[in-house]
């Protein structure tokens, strides 16, 4: 089929209005958020309802076209990034982006797929009631991406990740056929609960178009801390103790090293106080939040600290978060380095880092780590720069950092990929560090649901 048929059976679909093949309106698309991956398409397609999702990936099967998902496109990954052959179609699902329903009495809500993060926090909150998810990118990124990864966040120690958080999905497969498991039930043992092969699949089994989440009641109460403590053995030995004292009204644990810490104070953040690492931590519960915050401040008061304040007002709580949500930026600012975005055992990690950054230093002295993340539930983000004068030709030294990085995460019994996936950054990883027998049940469900490999080719389902 050429580029003219092609085009107007899309245009009977979806309307001319929805198929793009200028540049001006297909380059953002074609990029991923880092900058690192650059792909082409023949051309972007933005359907407006499931029926029309299945129509075009029926067209594409049948036609042997390649379709890459694409959400928010925030993917640190390239994992919604299309391969640079320009063979296939971007399938954007912006315009999927309907609240279908609100279940109050079953703290559920039901979405499609191109809404936004915080267009569905907001639909939550608008019902009196809480979807914890809870991203830097939540203003961009779509709720089918946050699926299609995965997604945890900064709450995931008490609600956890996407998984947790989805009761049903409805989702297109790669020939069309449109699967509906949407559904508020908290029990079904009515077979395998298939929904969990596309949670984490990265568009790679077929396209999400819809999901029922679980609601919770929003906390009335939150008592926010940042903390200095002298080591990270020190930290993860506040975890268990707070875990102890608090249960699940431990909310958040971030943990931050000191030079993160100093990155913020030189683009301007005003720190509490510096210390060689710092906690976030967030406790929320319904309630009173002057008993709360009492709580904490007793708790507080039996620990040998290096300092600490507690947030005094919603201004300073949210002051508190901006220096964590801010440290990406900074980075940034001081240019390239190379990610991680690993989970190893909360228990494990201060071994990971004394070990990981005793031999990163002895192989590139003189090399930055920038190590933070969310150590509560073992989600570090772990980055490498200056490991040559000036951060000259980093990204050639990429493959050694990640060597050790990665062996070090595998001695953990960890994982390459916490929360931002895979794409097209680490498939040559996962084929090394996963189980094989458990990479090739994956490959086999990949040719048993997509058989022509038209789904989202290129990423790390793909043999290589």
């Amino acid at each position: 089929m050429n580029d003219t048929e092609l085009f107007a059976r899309l245009a009977d679909i979806v309307g001319p209005a929805q198929v793009l093949t200028d540049a001006a309106d297909t380059a953002a698309c074609l990029t991923d958020w880092r900058g690192r991956y650059h792909g082409a398409c023949r051309a972007l397609v933005r359907p407006g309802s499931t029926a029309e999702v299945s129509a075009l990936l029926a067209l594409c099967h049948a036609e042997n076209i390649p379709v890459v998902p694409q959400g928010g496109n925030t993917s640190t990954c390239g994992a919604a990034t299309p391969m640079a052959d320009g063979r296939a179609l971007l399938l954007s699902l912006a315009r999927l982006a309907r609240v279908r329903e609100v279940d109050t009495a079953n703290d559920t809500l039901t979405v499609e797929a191109g809404l936004t993060l915080a267009a569905v926090q907001q639909a939550a909150a608008e019902a009196g009631r809480l979807f914890p998810l809870s991203l830097a990118s939540e203003g961009s990124c779509q709720i089918g991406g946050n699926l299609s990864t995965n997604a945890g966040g900064l709450a995931v120690l008490r609600y956890g990740t996407m998984r947790e958080l989805t009761l049903g999905l409805e989702v297109v497969l790669a020939d069309g056929r449109v699967m509906d498991l949407l559904c508020g039930l908290r029990k079904d043992t009515s077979g395998l609960d298939i929904k969990q092969l596309f949670i984490g699949a990265e568009g790679q089994l077929g396209v999400i178009t819809a999901a029922t989440l679980r609601l919770f009641p929003r906390p009335s109460a939150r008592a926010t801390a940042w903390l200095g403590v002298a080591d990270s053995q020190q930290a993860i030995g506040y975890l268990s103790l707070l875990k102890a004292r608090f249960g699940d009204r431990l909310t958040a644990f971030e943990l931050i090293e000191e030079g993160c810490q100093r990155l913020l104070e030189k683009h301007g953040h005003t720190l509490p106080f510096i210390a060689p690492w710092a906690l976030l931590i967030e406790l929320s519960d319904s309630g009173d939040e002057a008993l709360l915050t009492d709580a904490f401040v007793d708790w507080l008061t039996e620990q040998d600290m290096v300092d600490g304040v507690i947030a005094q007002s919603e201004a300073e709580r949210l002051a508190l978060w901006r220096l964590r949500e801010d440290i990406s930026e900074v980075q940034r600012l001081e240019g390239a380095s190379i990610k991680h975005d690993i989970g190893v055992p909360a228990s494990l990690i201060p071994a990971f880092i004394t070990a990981c950054g005793a031999e990163l230093a002895a192989t590139f002295p003189g090399c930055r780590v920038a190590c933070f993340g969310h150590a509560g539930d073992g989600n570090l983000h772990y980055n490498v720069s200056h490991t040559r004068p000036d951060n000259a030709a980093l990204f050639d030294d990429e493959a050694a950092v990640n060597e050790i990085v990665y062996r070090h995460v595998a001695a953990c019994h960890g994982s390459i990929a916490a929360e931002h996936g895979v794409g097209q950054l680490k498939g040559q990883w996962l084929a090394r560090y996963k189980d094989p027998v458990a990479l090739e049940t994956m490959r086999a469900l990949k040719r048993t649901l997509d058989p022509k490999g038209l789904m989202n080719p290129g990423k790390w389902l793909t043999p290589l």
